[in-house]
């Protein structure tokens, strides 16, 4: 097997991040998995994916900062799979949910032509982009 596990992504504040991540994964049909409580008001918790691996959002003593930066060596963002009903539901929906839709100018197609998606970033700057797999499909 060489799928995707998981990502685990680091956050300032858990209480504030779980519910834009909760809203958007559960939206794409992700389920709750695991959820965890640590010192300090650290913890985490983890959606499964409906065709497998998880997503892990965590508070953690040892963060060394307070805000992802997506333009810095690392990650950039993260894609996720959505049809194109789910795609524009996240692009109408995302701001009430702490999410900003970014290349608004552009969406849905602000990945070339041929690309439906919408990209979002959140206050602790990660971006996500929703991609219908099958825009020519859906």
């Amino acid at each position: 097997m060489n799928g995707f596990h998981h990502v685990e992504l680091w956050v300032p504040d858990l209480a504030s991040a779980r519910p834009r991540w909760d809203w958007l994964l559960t939206t794409l049909g992700w389920t709750d998995f695991q959820d965890w409580s640590g010192p300090g008001g650290t913890g985490g918790h983890s959606w499964r994916a409906p065709a497998g691996g998880y997503l892990v959002v965590e508070q953690s003593v040892d963060l060394s900062g307070t805000r992802h930066e997506r333009t810095a060596p690392g990650m950039n963002h993260l894609a996720l799979d959505g049809s194109r009903e789910q795609v524009d539901r996240i692009a109408a929906t995302g701001p009430a949910h702490g999410w900003t839709l970014l290349f608004a100018d552009r969406h849905p197609h602000a990945g070339g032509p041929d690309h439906y998606a919408a990209f979002l970033a959140d206050p602790d700057g990660y971006e996500v982009e929703i991609v219908d797999p099958d825009p020519a499909v859906s």
